[in-house]
């Protein structure tokens, strides 16, 4: 049975400036958190490149009370040097995530762009996901 995709969550690894982290990495967080897999669908890496997660047809572990009916997408990145919070993208990510968004956009035209921050009291994703991409 296929998801009905509603929403799209745009959050961060909560990592620093240029730390490199892979979607191992954040699986086996993830495990350890008691999760079966890594939480999120998509993973952007510092250097732009995508990469999946968790397989689409399977429910997230990335929003309390949305991951039903959402698709979690994750930047490599999110704090500054000295571990606050801070929109960390690089001009790569930027520009591939709302490529990312775009295309499941036009696969699930009815679903709605959210940061993480839209639904707990978290910074992440570190900027205004819902204005940045309200124009897809």
């Amino acid at each position: 049975m296929q998801r009905k995709i509603k929403e799209i969550i745009v959050h961060c690894s909560a990592t620093f400036p240029e730390q490199v982290v892979t979607v191992n990495d954040i699986d086996q967080w993830h495990k350890q958190r008691g999760f079966d897999c890594i939480g999120y669908h998509y993973v952007v890496y510092l250097d732009g490149t995508i990469h999946v997660g968790r397989p689409i047809e399977k429910e997230g572990a990335h929003c309390k009370g949305h991951n039903a009916n959402s698709i979690g997408v994750c930047y490599v990145g999110g704090l500054n040097k000295v571990g606050k919070p801070c929109d960390t993208r690089t001009d790569k990510q930027k520009k591939v995530l709302r490529c990312l968004i775009a295309t499941l956009k036009a696969e699930y035209p009815g679903a709605v762009v959210y940061g993480h921050s839209d639904f707990a009291s978290k910074a992440c994703p570190c900027f205004n996901a819902k204005s940045e991409y309200q124009d897809l």
